[in-house]
């Protein structure tokens, strides 16, 4: 995540503030345009009068902006029994137990339902269909608070994952289920919880600046942005949106809640949770792109993807066109970021976190963001500019070989190991310690060894420290007398002091 300084964060300030007197792009256009008609044909007396009047008139629109399209955070009972009766039904991304003084509540009051035939119509609806993740989410949006349809539902909507019938029969069955494990009682007893969690969130949601989306894509701010804090979901975060039959969008951007303070309430770090904050309401902008028409990017998305799979797949994002709103939503973030005045070293870091998730074409599309917005007289808006982002693409995919090498090359990587050969079989039990040497230094900070086949097969590991130059990390351990051990070094913490992490390495060994 983006390191929010203190000196950005007053640079940020005080840009937002700056922007508060100037309204959209879009909007000085269409003011501008009736003012230079109306200019010629009034004497420079009258000029200097509606200059004035011109300015009020931006200012008056844009100061009621945020207020107007953004709300404050809050807890959605919509959202919170979709976490829950997809938690009941065993759903990994919605098991987290970070928020626990939350969780043992759902647990206390929901465990009897547990075998409830919504349950069971959802671990189906997992296995055959994939229902997961935002489609959760985007099926809450479009229900009200008494749980029926805000739109008609078709195949594709909510979600495609769901389907017409399958998502009217969730429907019917969540109605059931709200009625006949009294839910209306847990929402009463936790209200206090929900509104204490809204009023924490607060100083995050004082630090977006809603005017640069708006400006950026070149949308008019016509929708209702909301911010929603998702207090079972751990550290998952939705960006989704629904559109209603008269053409007006609700926009969201559902937070996950991933830390608390000592006395286990919620804490919303600005570090945290303003970066997620910042790519959340992108998806709103971003996604519905690449839903009206995506065969121009299939061949060069599933190209890129190819050769990117894994990578993606272990972030849940299951196929090419969840791959490519992704990036676009990242390099939108670091759009974001250069426009605010982020130190250089910042802009880099969160780069390189994007090279990291294997967005290896990020610069590149980055740049490509960059020359839109250096032609808004020819594209007012991102949608117009598309065509030049699916050429753009097409280069990509060319290229994503050269990037993956390219890349690889900045990678630190695991050269030897002192005590023995990775692999070797024969390893004294007595040996107290491995030193793994890496052929670039490392930032030297904590560590990220997950287990290899199993838990059984991971070392009993005492002690960790770096080397001086730290180029090398010593591990202090005890082992056993004829076992298989492995265990897997990650980029997670084992990455340059710039942010470049290794690639996942396997340590394999058996002793006599």
């Amino acid at each position: 995540m983006v390191n929010y300084t203190n000196k950005n964060r007053a640079t940020h300030n005080a840009l937002k503030n700056e922007v508060a007197g100037k309204a959209s792009m879009l909007e000085v256009r269409q003011f501008y345009g009736v003012y230079k008609q109306v200019v010629r044909q009034l004497n420079r007396t009258k000029m200097k009068l509606l200059t004035t009047l011109f300015f009020s008139l931006l200012t008056t629109c844009s100061f009621g902006q945020k207020s107007n399209t953004l709300e404050k955070p809050k807890v959605d009972e919509r959202i919170e029994i979709l976490s829950i009766v997809f938690r009941l039904a065993d759903s990994r991304e919605y098991s987290s137990e970070w928020f626990k003084l939350y969780t043992d509540k759902i647990q206390a009051h929901y465990k009897p339902y547990k075998n409830h035939e919504l349950i069971t119509f959802i671990k189906k609806l997992r296995e055959e269909n994939s229902v997961s993740y935002d489609a959760v989410m985007s099926m809450a949006i479009h229900l009200d608070n008494k749980f029926n349809p805000l739109v008609e539902f078709t195949d594709k909507i909510p979600d495609e994952r769901w389907g017409k019938d399958n998502a009217y029969k969730f429907v019917k069955l969540l109605k059931k289920f709200y009625k006949e494990s009294n839910s209306k009682k847990f929402f009463k007893e936790n209200q206090n919880l929900y509104k204490n969690v809204g009023k924490k969130f607060l100083p995050i949601y004082e630090h977006l600046d809603l005017t640069w989306y708006t400006t950026f894509y070149g949308k008019e701010p016509t929708e209702k942005f909301i911010i929603v804090n998702g207090l079972g979901n751990g550290g998952g975060n939705y960006g989704t949106s629904i559109t209603f039959s008269n053409g007006k969008r609700e926009v969201y951007a559902i937070m996950g809640t991933w830390s608390v303070d000592s006395l286990g309430m919620t804490k919303f770090d600005l570090n945290d949770y303003f970066p997620t904050l910042l790519h959340e309401f992108n998806h709103s902008f971003v996604n519905y792109l690449l839903e009206k028409n995506p065969d121009p990017f299939r061949e060069s998305g599933e190209k890129i993807y190819q050769v990117v799979e894994n990578e993606m797949s272990s972030q849940a994002y299951g196929n090419w066109k969840i791959m490519l709103n992704e990036a676009l939503v990242r390099a939108s973030v670091i759009k974001y970021m250069k426009d605010h005045k982020f130190s250089d070293k910042e802009i880099q870091d969160e780069i390189n976190k994007q090279l990291n998730r294997s967005f290896l074409w990020i610069e590149e599309l980055v740049a490509e963001l960059e020359k839109y917005d250096q032609q808004r007289n020819i594209y007012p808006t991102l949608e117009n500019y598309l065509p030049n982002i699916i050429n753009a693409y097409d280069g990509y995919a060319r290229n994503i070989d050269n990037y993956l090498i390219k890349f690889d090359e900045k990678r630190p990587k695991v050269v030897s190991i002192n005590e023995f050969t990775n692999g070797d079989q024969n390893i004294d039990p007595s040996l107290k310690q491995i030193t793994i040497n890496f052929d670039k230094q490392l930032l030297g900070k904590g560590y990220s060894i997950n287990y290899g086949d199993s838990k059984e097969t991971f070392p009993n590991m005492k002690t960790f420290n770096y080397s001086d130059d730290k180029k090398s990390i010593i591990i202090g351990w005890e082992l056993e007398n004829n076992k298989t051990y492995n265990f897997v070094l990650t980029g997670l913490s084992f990455k340059t002091p710039n942010g470049v992490s290794m690639k996942d390495y396997t340590i394999n060994f058996k002793t006599k």
